[in-house]
């Protein structure tokens, strides 16, 4: 009896949750590019806005903002380019200064 002739698999396309996060996130509506700007005090401010408009957010403005920014920095991992991860580190406390919370 003849076999029949095997298909190809099917294109697997890239599995990319954290860019869906990043760009549907339930908590907050970010700006596009924002992780991307040069300095880390527009990227505090734009999370802060964010944050604060959300109807979504379970947690608190600033909860939410911090965690977006963690969560970027910490899915881009080793990719994220060292001035960037220095700047979006340095965004970090300017969204802390914003909302009236100690540096580090």
């Amino acid at each position: 009896m003849a076999r029949p002739p095997k298909s190809s698999p099917p294109a697997v396309k890239p599995n990319r949750w954290s860019q869906q996060v990043t760009q549907d996130s339930n908590a907050l509506d970010i700006s596009p590019g924002v992780f991307t700007l040069d300095d880390p005090r527009e990227i505090a401010r734009s999370l802060k806005t964010s944050a604060e408009l959300s109807q979504r957010r379970k947690a608190t403005p600033f909860r939410a903002a911090m965690s977006m920014l963690n969560f970027y920095i910490n899915r881009a991992g080793r990719q994220l380019p060292e001035q960037q991860r220095a700047r979006l580190e340095a965004a970090k406390n300017e969204l802390r200064t914003l909302f009236g919370r100690p540096r580090k």
